[in-house]
């Protein structure tokens, strides 16, 4: 639970928090959809830039330290953020802080992978409760982000006051990461400091990766969006913040439904699953803006959005060696960053034509199932041995 604040602070505030203050953002600065999306585009990309980068400082510093300094960096950055309001510079601030999620994201999932090793009956459940984490971070956004707007909205950029408000929370969360940091580097085995040395081959799992991308480039849209299309049809703050908490405590919960399913599951068809069902919470909002159909769709999206994730580290556990993991989790990483460099672009540009975010809400779900077909092609890989 306590490594869990790497999901908290990488994906639950630093990437997803965004979605709460974008309403405000654009009111504020008077951004276009595409302009709004661009901000996760260019966090996205750091994030692949950070995954680019994993195999060398994991090589060099270790899951711990590197996890620990980007949760630092992170912190920092969405700090920042709350200084400027030229496009320019907040975009950098995204940029540098996708960077940085991607750094304690990796290593965390990498440290929960090993740890999954001391109890095997459960490491779908650690796994699980790893990522869930996330909805740990999300749901402290849903309770902080509307209170902070509501007691600065009088003051000039009020919105920054959340952004700073997030950062302190980020620096929390950082300071319970260190004991968990320090307590699996000392269960490294002897051995572990070449789980980064090894290279994976991509083509035997390129089903998996190619439904993985879509999933990169189908949720991000939701996430990004879809507080704002609340806001366009009349949701109170009270409102928002019921439905981002109960995504968020969906997503912590999701740890435990989907257990026995990672654990089942060494081809593709968890992946497939899972992105089935993200699709479907995906295009309920733009079929209809009745208020239990939304919670539901936030409900359902919370408690599948992270399993996902969960779900290729599970598949490069079942079918990669150990000294492999680490090869393997980047391998997805670097093709879900690029997914989302292209999602919230896209659904942007698509929200300011005629139809407006729902029809950029419909553009999410197809990828989403575009990639579910693709992961229910892939099979188990055969035996893959480590190479220099």
């Amino acid at each position: 639970m306590a490594l869990s604040m790497g999901g908290a602070i990488s994906l639950g505030i630093t990437r997803f928090a965004y979605g709460l203050l974008l309403p405000a953002m654009r009111a504020d600065l008077s951004w276009s959809y595409t302009l709004a999306g661009a901000m996760n585009t260019l966090n996205a990309a750091g994030y692949l830039i950070g995954a680019l980068v994993m195999p060398q400082l994991l090589r060099r510093f270790g899951p711990s330290r590197t996890m620990l300094w980007g949760a630092v960096l992170a912190s920092l950055f969405m700090g920042l953020s709350g200084f400027f309001i030229d496009p320019v510079a907040l975009l950098t601030q995204r940029l540098l802080a996708g960077l940085a999620s991607a750094l304690v994201f990796v290593a965390g999932g990498l440290l929960a992978a090993r740890l999954g090793t001391l109890a095997p009956s459960r490491s779908g459940l650690l796994l699980g409760m790893y990522y869930g984490g996330t909805g740990l971070g999300i749901t402290l956004s849903a309770v902080v982000v509307p209170l902070v707007l509501e007691a600065a909205h009088a003051r000039p950029h009020g919105w920054a006051w959340a952004w700073w408000a997030l950062a302190l929370a980020c620096f929390a969360a950082t300071a319970l990461l260190a004991w968990p940091a320090r307590v699996l580097a000392r269960l490294t085995p002897a051995g572990a400091a070449q789980a980064t040395a090894g290279r994976v081959r991509w083509a035997p799992m390129a089903y998996a990766l190619m439904g993985y991308g879509l999933f990169g480039a189908g949720y991000i849209g939701y996430m990004t969006f879809v507080v704002a299309l609340l806001r366009e049809e009349g949701a109170s703050q009270g409102d928002v913040m019921l439905f981002y908490a109960l995504l968020g405590l969906a997503t912590v919960a999701s740890s435990r439904v989907w257990a026995g399913l990672l654990d089942r599951c060494r081809g593709g068809e968890a992946l497939a699953l899972l992105n089935l069902l993200v699709g479907a919470a995906c295009v309920l909002p733009a079929l209809t803006s009745a208020w239990p159909a939304m919670l539901l769709s936030g409900i359902v999206f919370g408690g599948v959005m992270l399993s996902v994730v969960a779900s290729t580290t599970a598949f490069v556990r079942h079918n990669l060696p150990g000294p492999l993991w680490a090869a393997g989790i980047s391998a997805f990483t670097i093709v879900f960053a690029a997914g989302q460099i292209v999602g919230p672009t896209a659904v942007g540009w698509v929200a300011d034509g005629p139809g407006g975010l729902a029809r950029g809400l419909v553009l999410s779900a197809i990828a989403l199932w575009l990639g579910a077909a693709l992961a229910w092609r892939q099979k188990p890989l055969p035996a893959q041995p480590a190479a220099a």
